[in-house]
Formats: structure tokens, sequence, C-alpha cells
């Protein structure tokens, strides 16, 4: 049985590996902000816990290796930018494993804002595969700005058994006040 202190990372790559051109840029500032000793930031990578395998692998080995992962998670960070909604590759099928079958709950992370107060009107950002749970309740989900602390916060707060109340839960206005989010 898998150890499930991991948190899984899950964002749109547009087919990129120029860590600048793509969200893939905010997973390795969440990498950076766990690797500075001088911010408060610590979680286990999921994608740390087993062996990467090459870009060029076929798709069904490197699905495998995303369901390892997974399998290996407590929680999973969705980050949703301007384009994930287009993709029809590999994050679908992160979520759906992640809700289906791992049962795990989903931070949902939006880049390009400084606060987060009515999920719902972020629907036209989502992957099909999360509209679909939301809507049919099959996933807890707590949706937060890409703010570090207000991060921290969740990945720390949400696993298997403290899941989010319902798909469209998120901090109060004052809750996020505290994790330092400005309101102008």
């Amino acid at each position: 049985m898998a150890y499930r202190n991991g948190t899984y990372i899950a964002f749109h790559a547009e087919g990129k590996t120029d860590p600048t051109a793509s969200d893939i840029r905010y997973y390795r500032m969440m990498k950076a902000w766990h690797e500075n000793d001088d911010i408060d930031f610590k979680f286990i990578n999921s994608h740390d816990k087993v062996e990467a395998v090459k870009d060029s692998a076929s798709k069904s080995k490197i699905k495998q290796s995303l369901e390892d992962r997974l399998d290996n998670s407590k929680n999973m960070v969705l980050i949703v930018g301007p384009k994930t909604h287009l993709d029809t590759d590999f994050v679908p099928h992160e979520i759906e494993y992640a809700v289906d079958v791992c049962g795990i709950p989903v931070i949902v992370v939006y880049t390009g804002y400084t606060s987060i107060l009515n999920p719902a009107s972020h629907r036209h950002e989502w992957p099909a595969a999360l509209t679909k749970r939301i809507d049919d309740k099959s996933v807890c989900a707590i949706h937060i700005p890409f703010k570090q602390k207000v991060i921290d916060t969740a990945i720390r707060r949400f696993d298997l058994s403290t899941q989010p109340n319902g798909p469209l839960s998120y901090y109060t206005k004052e809750a996020q006040q505290k994790m330092g989010v400005e309101f102008k």
C-alpha cells in the first residue's frame, strides 16, 4: 500500500520545456519556495517519489508514472492558467485519476488573480474533467489564488481525511487577508 504523504502538482505544460513559456514556471516557483530556507513553504513533492520517465516515453508509460505518483499523494495542486482548459493531454487524466481513483482533495490554484472569492466565476478556466466533477459534486476542492502563504495553508490542511467542504470551497476574505492577501 502506498504511503500517501505527497503533494501532486498538475499544470498545463503546453508541450514546452522552456521553464518560462508555460505554467511550468508556477510549478518551478513552488519548488523554489520549498528549497529556500528563508521561506516557510515545505511539502513532499510526489514527483520526487517516483522515478521520472523521459518525455519521449510512450503515453501509456507516462500515464502509469503519473498514476504511481498520485497513488502516493495526499492532495493535488492543480495550477490553472489561461490555457489550462485547453489541455487534452495529461491534465484531464490527472484530474480523473486523482478524484475518481485516489479520492484526494484538489487545491485549484489560479494564476493571475490576487484573490478568489467566487470560484464559480472561474468556470470558463476549468478543464472539462474538473467541470464535470464540480457539476456532479464528486470532487472536494478549495479554490485559491497563486499566493505562497495561501497555497502553503491549503497543502498543510487538506488531505484524504480532511477534505474541503464540497467542490466550490474557498477561503473567506478575512481568512485570505490573514494569509497576506491584499484587497483593493
